[in-house]
């Protein structure tokens, strides 16, 4: 559907039959379990995040409409660093309504296998909604909770690591909205998420033909053989040290004429775009310099490491398999009250013995045979907290 084409009676009525998608698959409870019990511990001890700018949250310039987040894509990686900012944004701002659900590129959720450790709609769970301009304007009617976009787009993720920290072109969405809504737009910059999977690239060509099976990209390069035989380097991390850079607060409406949103040209909208997108460039420039130059800080790691030794085995991405699965077991057992979990040494053996699919992520070659199974079992994601 072209909603552009739809006169204003008429796309308000499509959009009230949309915010079935507000609380559609949103399960509240999961999301704050996730993050208290799995997401929290990653980032505080393997990416060691850091939020520059963000101690006080940001009011809305316009109450009735969202404020417009919006980031550069770290590329070539599973999303992680998009899963740490939310999670970490949620807690930090107490789970109210100053945090951001995000716009996010479709085939993330059009399969089990896109969601980490195949733990099913995760991401909408989590508050996700797929990326569609409907979706986009119905979720500037949302008064719960501002919207955090990447308008690189999948491009963002693909772009080689040869251009990293350099913006891909930007979808002319975000600048719609902010014109259409008079919404401010909150900038910020992901520095060092870059080197979460360094020195993988794209060829468009392959990127086409796995999109047949609904993945964005395959990053080419040292890993890329290895993952055939090991499996869980599908969900891989290197303990790249995460920065969450706010940057300055624009006003997009206020740097064009103004007038009558249907009035603005498609040519007036793409000069916006490209200002806004020098802007976000410059700023993200400044802040790799300033926050990139030593993207794993070992040495800082190796002591988070020995402070840690008593849960090891779930520091690392072969440990994240038993951590997600044990969540999700106990999560679906006890519910979102039901459990603390514990982790150390005893009892990471105990939640593997409990996990027992999990074997499958180590075993080479075969071992993709059950998770191919089970990530495709469902094309689509499901019934609300299936």
């Amino acid at each position: 559907m072209d909603i552009k084409k739809l006169d204003d009676a008429a796309l308000k009525k499509v959009i009230d039959d949309n915010k079935i998608i507000y609380n559609e698959y949103l399960d509240l409870p999961f999301a704050i379990k996730l993050n208290e019990e799995v997401i929290d511990f990653l980032a505080n001890n393997y990416f060691r995040v850091e939020y520059i700018g963000f101690d006080v949250p940001p009011e809305r310039n316009t109450p009735e409409h969202p404020l417009i987040f919006a980031s550069n894509h770290s590329g070539m990686a599973f999303p992680w660093d998009g899963i740490i900012f939310l999670s970490g944004l949620f807690k930090k701002w107490n789970y109210q309504h100053y945090a951001s659900r995000p716009l996010i590129a479709p085939m993330l959720t059009q399969t089990t296998l896109m969601n980490p450790f195949l733990i099913p709609n995760l991401w909408k769970k989590a508050g996700s909604i797929d990326a569609n301009m409907l979706n986009f304007e119905t979720m500037m009617q949302h008064q719960d909770y501002n919207l955090l976009i990447y308008p690189e787009g999948v491009p963002g993720i693909g772009k080689g690591f040869r251009n990293r920290y350099k913006l891909q072109r930007m979808a002319t969405s975000f600048v719609r909205m902010s014109l259409k809504y008079k919404t401010d737009v909150i900038p910020f910059y992901t520095i060092n998420g870059e080197y979460i999977n360094p020195y993988h690239y794209t060829n468009s060509f392959v990127d086409r033909l796995i999109n047949k099976i609904k993945i964005p990209f395959l990053p080419l390069g040292f890993l890329t053989v290895v993952l055939i035989f090991q499996p869980w380097l599908f969900y891989y991390s290197m303990p790249a040290k995460l920065y969450f850079v706010r940057g300055k607060r624009l006003s997009p409406y206020k740097m064009i004429a103004d007038k009558p949103y249907k009035e603005y040209t498609q040519q007036e909208i793409e000069a916006l775009r490209d200002k806004l997108h020098a802007i976000m460039q410059d700023e993200l420039t400044e802040a790799k310099n300033t926050y990139g130059k030593n993207p794993y800080q070992f040495r800082q790691f190796f002591k988070v490491i020995g402070k840690n030794f008593h849960r090891l085995p779930f520091l690392f991405p072969t440990g994240w398999t038993v951590l997600f699965s044990e969540f999700y077991r106990k999560y679906k057992k006890y519910g979102a009250d039901g459990f603390k979990m514990k982790l150390n040494w005893l009892t990471f053996f105990i939640y593997f013995l409990k996990n027992p699919f999990v074997i499958f992520y180590f075993i080479p070659i075969i071992g993709w045979l059950p998770i191919l199974i089970k990530g495709y079992k469902k094309s689509k994601t499901g019934k609300k907290h299936a």
